[in-house]
């Protein structure tokens, strides 16, 4: 309760704007659903996905830097990296465990014998979509640990999709399925309390002294 009385003072320090934007977008934001980039070799095409990301309604964002390590680019992804959840690894198994524990299935979006139609995959359980180097694709670590293989339907004489390209159209398909569903795919009331706590703080100056000046009265 005292949490919630604390969340509803810093919220007097927003514009109206502000508040009802922030609980529209928390409203259609999800956790079904991740994405993971393994060792994206250009900058603007890791930023390029995490705008996607938060553009879809997706929380989470995974990056595995095992080769190339980057500062995300702030231009490109516009902003998005405020509102989105950045979780960074230092290697394709350690990334794929945690999420694994956390009750995701591996989805590798990547050409292969088993592969499955964008338009034939099943939403219902909790996936994280992998995508790989702009060159060589997943690793043969990620294709062993797939879950399911998934694949955009090409017609043209090209045969691949830009990482983040690929991404903005898997993540669209899913999460407009999704939101017709009948999943329980929105966040928890806890998630969605610490979201509130984070953009207020990621969005007010001074903060850290708010919040002090707050606990001092009380």
């Amino acid at each position: 309760m005292s949490d919630l009385k604390l969340l509803n003072h810093l919220e007097s320090y927003l514009t109206e704007h502000r508040k009802q934007r922030f609980q529209k977008v928390l409203a259609q934001r999800t956790k079904h659903f991740t994405v993971a980039t393994e060792d994206v070799y250009q900058l603007h095409n890791t930023s390029a996905v995490i705008r996607s990301c938060d553009v879809f309604g997706i929380q989470e964002v995974n990056v595995i830097e095992e080769v190339n390590s980057k500062r995300i680019d702030r231009e490109i992804a516009m902003g998005a990296q405020k509102w989105v959840d950045l979780n960074r690894y230092h290697s394709t198994k350690s990334c794929i465990e945690d999420l694994k524990s956390k009750g995701y299935q591996i989805v590798a979006t990547s050409p292969h014998a088993e592969d499955c139609d964008l338009i034939d995959f099943d939403i219902s359980q909790k996936a994280c979509f992998f995508f790989g180097r702009e060159t060589e694709g997943l690793s043969q670590h990620v294709l062993d640990e797939a879950d399911c293989f998934l694949k955009i339907p090409m017609v043209g004489f090209t045969e691949s999709l830009n990482i983040s390209v690929s991404a903005a159209i898997i993540l669209q398909h899913v999460t407009s399925k999704l939101r017709k569903s009948e999943i329980d795919w929105k966040l928890t009331e806890k998630e969605w309390i610490e979201k509130r706590f984070d953009w207020i703080k990621k969005t007010i100056k001074n903060y850290d002294s708010i919040v002090e000046r707050y606990h001092s009265q009380r």
